[in-house]
């Protein structure tokens, strides 16, 4: 018999926080192409802080981190683009704050 063990899921927290970082990254790809630039690899960490009472997602921080050898991607059109057209980050951004911070690093 297969199955998942209760432990391994992810909680609904988990997942809530999953979906803004896939909307993120998948914001870079679609806006690499149509500011072209060239990135070889995204990472995003992203936390959140949840309130008790009542259980509500209060926070989001994200750092989100392109590698590239492109000198020139204007990071802080990048974010306006996500901030402005990202489906999931404007669902959140309704019900609680979000922060966070675009940074390149060249590859190696």
């Amino acid at each position: 018999m297969t199955g998942f063990f209760v432990s391994a899921l992810p909680n609904p927290a988990e997942l809530f926080l999953g979906a803004f970082a896939a909307c993120m990254l998948k914001n870079v790809e679609r806006f690499s192409d149509i500011m072209k630039f060239a990135y070889t690899n995204a990472i995003l960490e992203v936390n959140g802080a949840r309130l008790e009472n009542p259980p509500r997602m209060d926070n989001i921080d994200y750092n989100l981190t392109i590698q590239s050898c492109d000198n020139k991607i204007n990071t802080a059109l990048l974010k306006k683009n996500i901030e402005k057209f990202g489906t999931i980050y404007n669902t959140m951004k309704i019900s609680c704050s979000i922060s966070g911070i675009i940074n390149t690093v060249n590859n190696i």
